[in-house]
């Protein structure tokens, strides 16, 4: 038997602001002809929050979701994470602020872990890991990611592929049966300035100099997608290795919804049927970090997670970052 950290997902939900943007609204906004957004992005619809919306509250609402779904209370939560890519705000963390906008008790564990769209995967091995202290009985990791207020909508490549949204999973320890097969994070700095927002730290700000650009989102799309080309075969090769599974052996898929290429390029090269890869890009678009959970929750209401012997979560980041487990529902 394969060895395996503990960990049972019990619940998860999802949230997404009320402004839904179809491409033929984005054609007309961007002086396009018909059909141009879809045909670029591959996207049918997304959602985008307006200039009032709340990230964390829509964390919380998400929160909120994954509870009522199995009826759990909102007091039996003692470690709340959020693995979002972009904060809130520099200090609090993420978590406090959506904390703040939650039903869960005042005095709880609360912290953020940001590895960019491959977050919400970090923090499930972190949460693994503190539920195997026995100290924490159920912890909620939520991601929520207001993709659209970055966008630079100069750069039609990578402005059109957003959209926001939130997820969130409540996990347990379990009885045993489900886990952690295993676990694979390799970051490659050659890629540092592929994907980037300049912004919100140290290195610009209004004492050692910044411009409004340095809020944008940038992407250098072919030099990323390129460099990721080279290097996924022999990561995915490992992590099949790592979990002494052949790959007929996955039962599904969850990736984190980048764009329509990079989905296409994971369903051919895994050679997937189409049930087995999770693709809700077309009607969500990227939403960073959030897209891993969300497609996890799609996974789960779609009869695709529960009952499969092994499940993948699989994707890659600004850093430039690879990322994947193997899990046991």
């Amino acid at each position: 038997m394969i060895p395996m950290v503990p960990i049972k997902i019990v619940s998860s939900g999802i949230a997404l602001p009320e402004n839904k943007i179809t491409s033929h609204q984005l054609d007309i906004k961007l002086n396009q002809p018909t059909g141009y957004v879809e045909k670029l992005s591959g996207i049918e619809y997304r959602f985008h929050a307006n200039h009032h919306d709340s990230q964390a509250q829509l964390a919380a609402t998400a929160l909120h979701h994954a509870l009522e779904i199995k009826q759990l209370s909102a007091d039996s939560i003692d470690v709340l994470i959020s693995a979002s890519a972009i904060p809130v705000q520099a200090l609090p963390c993420t978590a406090a602020h959506i904390l703040a906008q939650s039903k869960l008790k005042q005095g709880i564990a609360c912290f953020d872990i940001n590895a960019s769209c491959i977050s919400f995967i970090t923090a499930l091995h972190v949460a693994a890991g503190l539920l195997a202290t026995n100290q924490h009985q159920r912890i909620a990791v939520v991601s929520a990611d207001l993709a659209s207020r970055g966008i630079d909508w100069r750069d039609h490549k990578s402005a059109l592929i957003f959209g926001d949204g939130a997820a969130c999973v409540i996990v347990e320890k379990g009885d045993g049966n489900s886990g952690i097969i295993t676990y694979r994070h390799e970051t490659y700095t050659k890629g540092i300035e592929l994907c980037e927002v300049r912004a919100g730290g140290t290195q610009r700000n209004p004492r050692v100099g910044i411009t409004e650009d340095d809020f944008l989102f940038r992407m250098q799309g072919q030099k990323l997608f390129r460099m990721i080309s080279l290097l996924i075969d022999d990561f995915l090769q490992q992590i099949l290795t790592d979990s002494k599974l052949q790959l007929n052996q996955v039962g599904t898929v969850i990736p984190h919804q980048a764009s329509y290429l990079s989905l296409t390029h994971i369903k051919q090269h895994l050679n997937l049927k189409t049930e087995q890869l999770i693709d809700i890009y077309r009607f969500r678009g990227n939403q960073v970090a959030a897209s891993i959970p969300s497609a996890l929750h799609e996974a789960i209401i779609s009869g695709r997670f529960y009952g499969q012997k092994n499940v993948m979560l699989l994707g890659t980041a600004a850093g430039m970052a690879l990322c994947a487990m193997v899990l046991i529902p």
